[in-house]
């Protein structure tokens, strides 16, 4: 008789969360404008969790002794290389990111908004989840020192887990200069990277001078996001051109110009392809914004089912707190692990299928770790509660006219 009724009972708790999940999507879809345009939140949102994923699948932290130093399957497998190209998805996030600031400027200069007053409001969005980044790594390394543990362990972890700032100064840099960028031509910058990177590898130059591509490459798609604001790619053709175009040069540069496979960075090589970005990085990325393009009107029609879209709306909502935190939750769960030995996928060397597919076995207990930081610091990006239950959160100007609103999510 208990099992029988436990049987009921089970079924009755599955159906009153799937019920609670359906009329919570629905609240959510109901509260969006109509002339929002979901596929620049699903571009975003696919753009975080791509560098998210791609991070937690290169990066080992390698138990040696004491210490643990960093390293990648991808200097032991360099086949492995197409895993960079799934993942190494930031092109299309400074696609959406000049897309939505310039609409967004463009409207704020309607509503007589002056530039600075528009500028702090997305800086402050930017840069205030930074705050509690720094300040628990600051208090971590200091902790770390202070109890013996090596330098050379220190340095690896904050630099790991500080690693996404540069994004973010790059971001910060072009979202300032957005009223110079609205009618810059995506061919300017691209002819930078294409002289920089011929002066550095054709001609013997500094490599101090592959830094000006830090802004320039990123300016590409950045300005790209720009002419699309202004209804320049609305047209498939523009898409196939950027998919095509970016991937033929692509292959051609790596088959042809010595230019690495892998588009991330791999410890140890001698040129990386992201740090900084060079001319396949950034023809790459070309690449992935002419599939982003093509991709618009099917993500439209799936962002029509609630549910899909309510998981896209609450992680543009957690946007920063998932990327400044990503990192931190695979350390945490790395130094927890290690109190239970040297654990494959996690602190050993990842040159085999077996690290890979233990790796793989990781990520749910990575996304479980990134769940408490997410509850534990998403104050500072999404805001504080307001009366009535409700919180009222700024999730970003993305609808097709570069209107700006506000969504209320309960």
């Amino acid at each position: 008789m208990r099992d029988l009724l436990q049987g009921p009972a089970r079924e009755g708790i599955r159906t009153g969360i799937r019920e609670a999940v359906q009329e919570g999507a629905a609240r959510v879809d109901a509260a969006t404008p109509t002339t929002r345009d979901r596929a620049v939140d699903a571009l975003r949102a696919f753009a975080i969790l791509g560098v998210v994923l791609g991070h937690w699948l290169v990066t080992a932290l390698v138990a040696d002794g004491g210490s643990l130093h960093t390293a990648s399957p991808l200097q032991h497998m360099p086949w492995l290389a197409p895993i960079s190209w799934a993942f190494q998805t930031l092109a299309v996030f400074f696609l959406v990111g000049g897309h939505v600031a310039t609409g967004s400027y463009a409207t704020a200069r309607a509503r007589g908004t002056t530039y600075g007053a528009w500028l702090t409001v997305r800086l402050s969005r930017l840069f205030k989840p930074v705050a509690a980044v720094l300040t628990l790594w600051t208090v971590a390394a200091a902790g770390l020192l202070l109890t013996g543990a090596e330098f050379g362990t220190v340095h690896a972890l904050v630099k790991l887990a500080l690693s996404p700032l540069w994004f973010l100064v790059v971001f910060a840099a072009l979202t300032a200069a957005t009223p110079l960028l609205t009618r810059l031509s995506p061919l300017w910058p691209l002819a930078v990277v294409l002289h920089v990177d011929l002066i550095r590898f054709g001609l013997g130059g500094p490599s101090w001078l592959g830094w000006v591509n830090a802004a320039a490459g990123w300016l590409v798609p950045f300005t790209l996001g720009a002419a699309w604001t202004r209804g320049e790619l609305e047209r498939r053709r523009a898409g196939w051109i950027l998919l095509t175009g970016g991937a033929a040069a692509t292959a051609g540069l790596v088959a042809w110009a010595g230019y690495p496979a892998s588009m991330v960075g791999v410890p140890g090589a001698a040129v990386s392809n992201l740090n900084p970005p060079t001319l396949a990085a950034v023809t790459f990325g070309l690449a992935q914004c002419g599939l982003a393009l093509l991709l618009r009107d099917r993500l439209r029609e799936a962002m029509r089912r609630p549910l899909a879209w309510a998981a896209i709306a609450f992680v543009n909502l957690s946007a920063m707190t998932i990327f400044l935190w990503h990192q931190t939750a695979l350390m945490a769960t790395t130094a927890t692990g290690r109190l239970a030995g040297r654990l494959p996928g996690l602190h050993t060397v990842p040159d085999g299928l077996g690290w890979v597919a233990a790796r793989v076995a990781w990520l749910p207990v990575f996304a479980a770790v990134l769940a408490v930081c997410w509850a534990a610091f998403r104050g500072y990006e999404q805001g504080r509660r307001r009366g009535g239950g409700t919180r009222v959160v700024r999730t970003g100007r993305s609808s097709d006219r570069g209107t700006t609103r506000e969504k209320r999510h309960v």
